[in-house]
């Protein structure tokens, strides 16, 4: 989950700030360079990893705070000395977050934010709102779409919502790389989305919520609604977690499903076996 810019300004409100950043990871670190946290007299946001090397730079980023210093640079090997074995080494600033570094922060927040890949859960019912709850602590950008503002308004807090009659307009105009959740309350509004997130060709991820009888009749569908290549179309989702049909279950495997898949499509060309295209 990304930080939002909103979440470090309550964060400085609580008062002075110490921002810790990994500068230099060599072998094998908790973080990459880039990481960072600020750090209150009693409240954290962000991590550098978690374990001793973050424990160590809480606590010498508070004692900073006490003495009134400014910054103070740590070189922290992740050896059995500090009882962490990564085996690496890290070098980690610690610095006032105030005036041009206060600047860069909320600059570093907002890039963070826009390269996030842009999650669409077509479907604001049972499993579409668990979903967009389990994506929200996840490395994505949610947007919970529906046209029925009653379902829509029960979506999880801090998830973006999207009441619109034309949910095939939505993808329309979904950011490249997007990945599309199809799990609506109609059968003939599921193909019709779901036909425009493959006419792409660009999706990382395209899901429609059914089963393989499904599967088979949108198929047969497609032949007569113009036809478009299907190998990318995972349905069932959330197979892995199959029988168990809770929506909060079911929202954990298909966000794990979307997530392998999007981590596969920033490597490289994303390779579909036969068992993924149903």
């Amino acid at each position: 989950m990304a930080v939002r810019r909103e979440a470090v300004e309550a964060m400085l409100d609580q008062g002075p700030m110490m921002l810790v950043r990994v500068e230099t990871a060599r072998g094998s670190t908790p973080r990459e360079v880039g990481a960072w946290m600020l750090v209150s007299e009693k409240r954290t946001l962000g991590t550098i990893g978690g374990g001793q090397l973050e424990y160590i730079a809480i606590d010498a980023a508070r004692a900073l705070l006490a003495r009134g210093g400014m910054r103070q640079l740590l070189d922290v090997p992740l050896g059995p000395e500090i009882g962490q074995c990564c085996g690496g080494r890290t070098r980690i600033t610690i610095v006032r977050a105030e005036g041009s570094t206060l600047d860069r922060l909320f600059e570093q927040v907002e890039r963070e934010r826009a390269a996030l890949p842009s999650v669409y859960v077509l479907g604001a019912g049972h499993v579409g709102r668990a979903l967009a709850a389990a994506l929200a602590l996840l490395p994505v950008r949610p947007l919970l779409v529906d046209g029925r503002e009653e379902e829509l308004s029960m979506g999880p807090q801090g998830v973006e919502r999207v009441l619109t009659p034309l949910p095939e307009e939505v993808v329309r105009r979904a950011p490249a790389g997007s990945a599309f959740v199809v799990l609506t309350h109609d059968h003939a509004l599921d193909f019709l989305i779901t036909r425009e997130a493959l006419a792409r060709g660009d999706a990382a991820y395209v899901g429609m919520i059914g089963s393989k009888t499904k599967l088979v009749s949108f198929r047969r569908w497609l032949a007569g609604a113009g036809e478009v290549p299907t190998d990318a179309l995972v349905c069932p989702i959330g197979r892995a977690g199959r029988p168990d049909k809770r929506p909060e279950v079911i929202a954990a495997f298909v966000a794990a499903e979307i997530m392998q898949r999007i981590a596969a499509s920033q490597a490289g060309p994303v390779e579909v076996t036969r068992a993924d295209a149903g």
